[in-house]
């Protein structure tokens, strides 16, 4: 077996990427890699060309969802993460981490970022998670995301962190929403983007930008959307994105709108449907007025 999968990625940096296309070789030829066949196209809005891929198949994920439902109503719930298929690991992070392959990926190369021990998916993220999540940002330049709790997303209680390699499609660059992004000038470190009628906040972070550097940006981040950071569960959900030049956190109100499920990567402009009258009540809506119906209405003025 590859020397790499005992070499932590925060003692031997340079290592992931080629450790996650061995593994999903591997995952997909040992039947471990179960991957979602999708289509997509795009759906415009405020110069945005929004992502939306189209489910083909979902059967097996919905099987896995029916048998981890009746295992928590058993009083046995499943946890995938712990132990993790072995088939799914990717390499060790650090003594608090393990980077894993995303079993039911949509996205190629999406990697979960776990926490070893049981951490509850509500607890507010730690020097730890973002100390890991940077390792592997550092290394595939990519969007990472946080899905903080049910109603934003969350299909775990296990803490993970993701992490989607760009490009999203070939059609795109890096995210989505990058126009929006773009023509955010505020020199303030918490900002808005203008377009997003709801609540939110970002930053963009700056050059040499360490682990302690972006957990402060996260604290300030929480406290201005009113999610306090001062506990270890967060008093509210939301969404967190992040890559190598800007983080964005979206508290919630529900988990889905219309039949459509949402989790962080909608925020940066990918939506999942499942079928074409979710598709075409999305076509209807416009995609930032659906966003608007799973966040929290705004009192902060954006600009």
């Amino acid at each position: 077996m590859n020397e790499l999968l005992h070499l932590p990625l925060l003692e031997h940096p340079g290592t992931l990427w080629q450790r996650t296309i061995e593994q999903t070789q591997h995952a997909l030829s040992c039947g471990a890699l179960l991957s979602i066949p999708t289509s997509h196209e795009f759906v415009e809005q405020a110069g945005v060309q929004f992502l939306v891929r189209i489910v083909s198949n979902l059967i097996r994920k919905e099987a896995a969802d029916l048998k981890q439902k009746q295992e928590e109503k058993s009083g046995h719930p499943i946890n995938p993460f712990l132990p993790y298929e072995r088939d799914l690991f990717v390499m060790d992070i650090s003594e608090t981490h393990v980077c894993l392959l995303n079993k039911f990926n949509v996205v190629d190369n999406h990697l979960l970022i776990v926490t070893r021990a049981f951490e509850e998916q509500e607890a507010l993220l730690t020097l730890h998670d973002f100390t890991a999540m940077w390792a592997c940002l550092s290394e595939v330049d990519g969007l990472a995301f946080y899905n903080a709790g049910k109603a934003a997303g969350a299909s775990q209680r296990h803490k993970h962190l993701q992490l989607v390699p760009f490009p999203m499609e070939k059609e795109i660059d890096r995210v989505p929403i990058d126009p929006l992004i773009k023509k955010v000038r505020s020199r303030d470190r918490i900002t808005q983007i203008p377009e997003f009628s709801f609540l939110h906040a970002f930053a963009r972070f700056e050059p040499e930008t360490t682990p302690e550097d972006i957990l402060q940006h996260y604290y300030e981040l929480l406290e201005t959307v009113g999610i306090r950071s001062n506990r270890v569960m967060q008093s509210a959900p939301y969404n967190l994105l992040a890559t190598r030049e800007w983080m964005l956190i979206v508290p919630r109100s529900q988990p889905g709108f219309g039949g459509i499920g949402v989790n962080s990567l909608a925020f940066a402009g990918a939506l999942l449907v499942q079928t074409p009258e979710q598709l075409e009540t999305l076509k209807q809506l416009r995609p930032l007025n659906f966003l608007k119906n799973v966040a929290v209405m705004s009192s902060i003025k954006t600009g």
